[in-house]
């Protein structure tokens, strides 16, 4: 491309342009020009050194292949294993220097071994549920606040069952110490922290604070299985992830919360409302407490007993005023009959 452009412009001063003029026409800097002419070689390179002093040492990018398929950090990404190798003293290297390495290597997809993302990976399995309490799952959201770039995180826990939010929490911390005590608030007021008693199972996706050690043997204590959708695969967790788009779809949800206090008022109506009065179209449109209560039944059983009461009252009017229509018109056609008669005899 450089040696076109400078045959263009030798072209040009041969029929009496100056190179400045002709450097204008083809919106390209005379300075460069000059340079290019002194040049050797015009072929296009990548800027700097060909081995940049601060590069990665051999070592170092060993380390950052070891540490991206170690199972323990097989789902985390570059960014992720940038600040944690950091934190953990295993390398020093910047986010973008890990991901060319795994670039390199092959690694920036799923490094697990696990699952293949060719779209038919099999989703986790989910025995269909007859009662509440049988299956639950939690995730969190992040909420918005008066500062651009600064973040609340609102904790659901959702009955897979009934829909009903068993619990919440807001707070500016996202940790998994947050998602214990929400699991704990959850048991407690469901009535399920008395010991002998069956505890759903948990669904939650593959996030930090989910896979957290502390997190997994508090389950484990409790006697909870903990199922986790495939990595970054959010459908595998569609109720929680659809309660979110409900809640963020509200026409009341403000732009931005002041604070914890805010958003704890805030979402204290709002659970209250999604709860005791919402009708929700996937479990029968009844409330997600109804359901959970084991009342769904009975208040659908009665809908359909007063459509069809009213259902056999239309068809009875419907029919009462087709027969008596038919009368009116009988009679008014054998009055006309009548009518005809007795004017063709006169």
């Amino acid at each position: 491309m450089k040696q076109e452009i400078l045959s263009t412009i030798q072209k040009g001063k041969e029929k009496g342009f100056t190179e400045k003029r002709v450097c204008e026409l083809l919106q390209i800097s005379p300075r460069r020009v000059r340079a290019w002419k002194v040049k050797e070689d015009l072929e296009d390179k990548k800027p700097g050194p060909i081995n940049a002093s601060h590069a990665l040492l051999e070592e170092e990018r060993e380390a950052i292949r070891a540490m991206a398929v170690n199972e323990e950090y097989v789902d985390d990404s570059h960014r992720i294993l940038a600040v944690k190798a950091s934190d953990e003293g295993l390398f020093q290297a910047s986010a973008s220097s890990v991901y060319r390495e795994l670039r390199k290597n092959g690694l920036t997809t799923d490094r697990s071994g696990r699952s293949v993302r060719n779209g038919k990976s099999k989703k986790p399995e989910r025995p269909e549920l007859t009662c509440p309490n049988q299956r639950w799952c939690w995730d969190i959201s992040y909420l918005p606040t008066l500062v651009k770039g600064i973040f609340l995180y609102l904790y659901v826990l959702l009955d897979e069952y009934s829909r009903k939010v068993i619990a919440w929490r807001v707070s500016w911390y996202l940790t998994h110490k947050e998602g214990m005590e929400l699991i704990d608030d959850g048991l407690e007021k469901e009535g399920l922290d008395g010991g002998d008693v069956e505890l759903p199972d948990l669904y939650n996706d593959r996030g930090v604070q989910m896979k957290a050690k502390s997190f997994k043997q508090m389950l484990k204590d409790l006697g909870m299985s903990q199922i986790f959708s495939r990595p970054r695969t959010p459908n595998d967790n569609p109720f929680v992830e659809s309660a979110f788009a409900i809640i963020k779809g509200d026409p009341n949800y403000p732009g931005g919360f002041v604070d914890v206090m805010d958003a704890v008022i805030y979402f204290a109506r709002y659970f209250d409302w999604y709860n005791n009065e919402k009708y929700h179209g996937q479990i029968g449109y009844v409330t997600p407490d109804q359901k959970h209560r084991g009342l769904d039944k009975a208040i659908i059983a009665e809908r359909e007993r007063r459509k069809v009461k009213v259902l056999e009252e239309r068809i009875r009017i419907n029919r009462e005023r087709s027969q008596r229509n038919y009368h009116e018109i009988l009679s008014t056609k054998r009055k006309m009959c009548s009518l005809i008669k007795s004017k063709n005899g006169k």
